[in-house]
């Protein structure tokens, strides 16, 4: 994680947002704050963002729109989406327009820094071990997984664009190809417990990794689910 990430905070209630800029400047962030969408693509074009925290609800564009757009973009930037309402149906369709994690409010601002750095820590996680630990790089079918990099190329060598919780699954099924993972182990490898994620929300991660890697999505080759298992990764998988 770099010393002093660049934070862009996309809420409109002047409250939230001035709290949650005043505890991330505290604690050695570098913040951007917003309270629509429309400056939220001049400030991606102008700066490096690391990390974007994003409300659902919002004036105009909402939250949903905006990552959804962002994603069909191929913007890689993580988002973590905030919720007015702790249901499920909010986490479970802001991870499927995109966001990497969720948090409902009203929130402790620790919680939230603490999933922001989690987030970047994944990021940076591969380049950081020692090479003799963790592949570079792995191979498949064609395609080509660089962990240090953070790329996916397809078997044409067109990069592939993942959002940072899609990379982290990926290299995990890769890591361990052949073996039945569960939705618990893969909570565990690619967020940790103390995410506090819901399974479901390796079943969307693996929907939107099928959409970007299988032929055919409906009827997966590469990654299989094994009924009261979990998830099996079939290819055979060559690290370098």
């Amino acid at each position: 994680m770099t010393a002093s990430p660049h934070i862009l905070v996309v809420e409109d209630d002047a409250e939230i947002s001035r709290l949650v800029t005043r505890y991330l400047r505290a604690n050695d962030c570098r913040v951007s704050a917003v309270g629509d969408a429309r400056d939220v693509d001049r400030l991606l074009e102008d700066s490096r963002i690391d990390l974007m925290v994003l409300d659902l609800m919002l004036p105009g564009e909402d939250g949903l729109s905006l990552c959804r757009r962002l994603r069909a973009a191929r913007s890689p930037v993580p988002v973590i989406m905030l919720t007015a309402k702790d249901e499920e149906v909010d986490r479970i369709v802001g991870l499927e327009m995109g966001a990497d994690d969720y948090l409902a409010k009203p929130f402790n601002p620790r919680e939230l820094l603490a999933r922001i750095r989690a987030i970047l820590r994944r990021a940076t996680l591969a380049s950081a071990l020692p090479a003799d630990r963790r592949a570079r790089a792995f191979a498949f079918f064609g395609w080509r997984i660089d962990c240090v990099l953070r790329e996916l190329r397809d078997p044409q060598g067109t990069r592939i664009v993942l959002t940072g919780a899609e990379f982290d699954l990926l290299q995990v099924l890769c890591e361990r190809a052949g073996r039945v993972l569960s939705r618990d182990q893969l909570l565990d490898l690619t967020q940790g417990r103390s995410a506090g994620a819901l399974e479901r929300s390796i079943d969307v991660l693996i929907s939107r990794l099928r959409r970007k890697i299988e032929r055919d999505p409906h009827d997966p080759e590469f990654v299989k689910t094994v009924r009261s298992g979990g998830y099996l990764f079939t290819p055979s998988v060559e690290p370098s």
